[in-house]
């Protein structure tokens, strides 16, 4: 018989996985390692964390000053 831990830890995983279904992360990945901004090579730590991102950290930074979120 199950205790309310057990269905505590059921809601839980039942709302982590909810969650993870409406938040998924882009399908589309980049294929250019380099900055369509700047020309410069996007770091590889850069990509690794955001496969899609098309920008370096500095030029993405200049984009969301601006507020041009495009991609």
């Amino acid at each position: 018989m199950a205790d309310a831990a057990d269905n505590a830890g059921v809601v839980i995983e039942q709302q982590l996985a909810s969650s993870l279904a409406r938040h998924h992360l882009p399908a589309d990945i980049a294929t250019d390692s380099e900055c369509e901004e700047c020309g410069n090579e996007i770091p590889a730590a850069r990509r690794a964390a955001a496969p899609w991102a098309t920008t370096c950290i500095e030029c993405q930074s200049i984009r969301e000053a601006r507020g041009r979120h495009v991609r």
